[in-house]
C-alpha cells in the first residue's frame, strides 16, 4: 500500500504564462472529475485522493512546479506537520538523548529547520491538520517514543529551556544593533562568555558592531551566544558556514563540552567530516526538497553517514537515492610526463596596510586540479585575484596568457533574468547540448532552476548556478573560490565530481579554494598550503603533491585522517586513539596505506 503526496512549488507555478497543461492533460480531469483545479490564489490545487500517480502533469508542466511522490502508507501515521494543501510535510522527528550530540543531515529543503523549530517549541506541530490545530494532549498522545513524549510534555508545561544557534546568522545584525560584547553580556547566563571569546578567537570581534563583522566572526559569535545560555537543549544549525577548518575545530570543542555536561545537543551540518568527528549518533532526513521530509531512526555516526552515502536505509528498507556515492581515489598527474604548463608565476609579494602575502612561485599544468587550503584572512583569495589580474602584486610580475574563468567567493544576484538565460549566455549557446546536459545540468539538477529569476535563488541555488556559469565559460583555467558554501552534503559531492570530470575530460585546469577538506580531497590532485598569521601575514607554499600537502596541513591542525573501510570517505581519527598516535609518530597525518596499517 502506498501514500501519495502531491506538492506544488507555488513560486514556480505560473498559470498566466502557460496553457494550464496540468489541468487539461490530467486523465482524471478528462473523465469529468476535478483532480487538478485552479485554487483561490490562482495556483493549481491537486487532490491527493483522486490523483492516480500517472505523472502526466509533472511532464506537462513547463515550469517543473509539480511533484508527485509515492511513499509507504505506514508513514502516514508518522506525519508531524504539514504547512497546507499541496505544501511541505514532515514525517517523524529527531530523537535526542541527554549527554550526546545528535547529528542531523540531509538535503536543503527537506525539513531540517522545520524539525528544529518544532523541537524548540517555536512551531506547534499540527500532525497534518493544517486547518484544525490539535491541542497538546492530542500531540503528546500521538508520539510513542518516550524521549519525544517527555520533550513535548515539557514544552506544553513551559518547563523546557532552549538555546538555538540559527542558520541565518547574517540576520542577527538586524536584531542587535550594538557590538558583540554587549550581546554576549545580555545572554550570558552561565558566566562563561570570557572563556568562549578566547576559545573562539573573538577577542577583537566582540568590540565591533555586528554589522561590521565578517561571516565567520558572526557565526562564531552566534555559537558563543548559544553556549552562554543556561538551557536543557542546544540546537546548532550549520555552525561551520563561513568558518575555516581551524575555526570549525574550535566550534566542535564548544559543542562536545555541552554534551559532556549532560545537555541535549542537536547538530545540523553539511560538512560530513565535521559531523562525523563531533556526533555520537546521526539521523538522516531524506525526501524530496519542497515536498516532504522523513527522519530516519538513530544510528552511530559512522553507520549513519555510510548509509547516507549508500542511499539505502536497511532498518526501514527504504532506498532514497538511485545510486550510492563512491569516493574514487584519482591518480595524480604523472610528473614525469611532458604535460603542457598553462600557467606559471614567480615568487610574489602583496602588501596592504596591515597585511602582507608572500607566495612561492609555481606552475599549473593542463588537466591539473590544484586545491588550496588555509585559514581565513590568510591571502588565498588575494592570490587568485593576482593570478587573474584583478590585483597587482607589490613584487613580482604575473604573466598568464591562458584564458581564465573566475567564480568569486562572494556572489551577486543582481543579474536581471532567469537562470536559463544566464547559463545560456555563459555557455555561448551550448547549454542544451547533450554533453553539457550530462556533465553539468543533470548532475547538479539545474533544470529545476532554469525558469527561476536569479535574484530569487537561495544561497545554495545561487552557488550551484555560479559554479556552473564559471565552468560553462570558454576558458583554459578555472578559479573557484569556496564553491561548497551554502550547498548541502549531496550537492557538494556531486559538485566535486562534476568539477573533476569536467576539467579532466576537456583538458582544462583549475584552482579551488575551499574549507571543506572532503571536497578538496575528492577534487584535487595537488595542493597549495597557506600558513602564517591571519590578517597579519600569509605564506603560500609552492604546489605540492596531495600526500605532502595534506600531511603539512593536517599537522598544522593537529588531526590525522583515515579512509572509511566501506566507502573510502575521509574520516578524522579520534584524538589520542591508537591510529591517531601511530600516524603522528611516523609523521603521516594523511591516510596510511594497507601495508603501513599492518606494520
Amino acid at each position: 500500500m502506498t501514500l501519495r503526496i502531491a506538492a506544488l512549488d507555488k513560486e514556480a507555478c505560473l498559470p498566466r504564462k502557460c496553457q494550464l497543461q496540468c489541468i487539461n492533460f490530467c486523465p482524471v480531469n478528462r473523465m469529468d472529475s476535478e483532480c487538478i483545479v485552479l485554487g483561490d490564489e490562482g495556483k493549481a490545487v491537486i487532490s491527493e485522493e483522486l490523483c492516480t500517480g500517472c505523472g502526466i502533469c509533472i511532464k506537462k508542466c513547463p515550469f517543473d512546479a509539480i511533484t508527485i511522490v509515492n511513499l509507504a502508507k505506514e508513514l502516514g501515521t508518522d506525519k508531524v506537520h504539514q504547512y497546507g494543501i499541496n505544501e511541505f510535510r514532515l514525517y517523524r522527528l529527531p530523537i535526542l538523548r541527554r549527554g550526546t550530540v545528535a547529528g542531523l543531515v540531509g538535503r536543503n529543503g527537506v525539513g531540517k529547520s522545520t524539525a528544529i523549530n518544532i523541537l524548540a517549541g517555536n512551531l506547534k506541530p499540527n500532525l497534518g491538520n493544517w486547518d484544525s490545530q490539535p491541542d497538546w494532549d492530542q500531540i503528546i498522545d500521538t508520539f510513542q517514543t518516550p524521549e519525544i513524549r517527555e520533550h513535548f510534555q515539557k514544552i506544553a508545561a513551559s518547563e523546557l529551556r532552549i538555546s538555538i544557534k540559527p542558520q541565518a546568522v547574517y540576520q542577527i545584525p538586524q536584531v542587535w544593533k550594538g557590538d558583540g560584547l554587549s550581546m554576549l553580556k545580555e545572554v550570558d547566563e552561565r558566566g562563561n562568555r570570557e572563556d568562549l571569546v578566547s576559545r573562539l578567537n573573538l577577542e577583537e570581534s566582540i568590540h565591533k558592531k555586528l554589522s561590521d563583522l565578517s561571516g565567520g566572526e558572526l557565526q562564531r559569535l552566534a555559537v558563543a551566544a548559544a553556549a552562554c545560555k543556561d538551557a536543557d537543549f542546544y540546537f546548532f544549525d550549520e555552525p561551520s558556514s563561513y568558518n575555516d577548518v581551524y575555526q570549525r575545530l574550535s566550534v566542535t570543542g564548544v559543542i562536545t563540552e555541552l554534551a559532556a555536561e549532560g545537555k541535549f545537543v542537536l547538530l545540523v551540518e553539511h560538512d560530513l567530516t565535521l559531523l562525523d568527528y563531533v556526533s555520537d549518533t546521526v539521523q538522516i532526513l531524506f525526501g524530496e526538497p519542497g515536498a516532504y521530509g522523513v527522519v530516519s531512526s538513530p544510528m552511530s555516526s559512522r553507520v549513519g553517514l555510510n548509509v547516507l552515502l549508500d542511499g539505502y536505509l536497511p532498518r526501514e528498507n527504504i532506498r532514497f537515492r538511485d545510486h550510492p556515492v563512491k569516493f574514487e581515489i584519482y591518480a595524480p598527474l604523472d610528473e614525469e610526463m611532458d604535460t603542457p604548463v598553462v600557467a606559471r608565476y614567480p615568487n610574489l609579494v602583496k602588501r596592504y596596510k596591515d597585511f602582507t602575502l608572500k607566495v612561492t612561485g609555481g606552475e599549473l599544468k593542463q588537466g591539473q586540479v590544484m586545491g588550496i587550503l588555509g585559514a581565513n584572512a590568510i591571502g588565498k583569495t588575494t592570490f587568485l585575484k593576482m593570478l587573474g589580474g584583478v590585483e597587482k602584486p607589490s613584487e613580482g610580475e604575473v604573466e598568464i596568457k591562458a584564458k581564465i574563468s573566475y567564480k568569486p567567493q562572494y556572489l551577486s544576484s543582481d543579474y536581471e533574468g532567469d537562470v536559463r538565460s544566464l547559463l545560456s549566455a555563459a555557455s555561448g549557446g551550448s547549454l542544451e547540448s547533450g554533453l553539457v546536459q550530462s556533465e553539468i545540468v543533470n548532475p547538479l539538477s539545474l533544470n529545476k532552476l532554469f525558469d527561476k529569476n536569479v535574484a530569487s535563488l537561495s544561497g545554495g541555488e545561487l552557488q550551484k548556478v555560479a559554479v556552473s556559469a564559471c565552468l560553462l565559460t570558454d576558458a583554459e583555467v578555472y578559479f573557484l573560490d569556496e564553491p561548497s558554501a551554502f550547498i548541502d552534503v549531496e550537492d557538494r559531492i556531486s559538485l566535486a565530481k562534476v568539477i573533476q570530470k569536467f576539467v579532466r575530460s576537456r583538458g582544462r585546469s583549475a584552482m579551488i579554494v575551499d574549507h571543506d577538506v572532503q571536497l578538496i580531497d575528492i577534487v584535487s590532485d595537488s595542493l597549495m598550503i597557506f600558513s602564517g598569521t591571519p590578517s597579519v601575514e600569509g605564506l603560500a607554499s609552492n604546489p605540492l603533491s596531495k600526500n605532502t600537502g595534506m600531511d603539512i596541513f593536517l599537522k598544522q591542525l593537529g588531526v590525522t585522517y583515515r579512509r572509511d573501510i566501506d566507502t573510502g570517505r575521509p574520516r578524522v581519527n579520534k584524538p589520542g586513539s591508537k591510529l591517531d598516535k601511530k600516524q603522528k609518530e611516523i609523521g603521516r597525518y594523511y591516510y596510511l596505506d594497507k601495508v603501513e596499517l599492518k606494520e
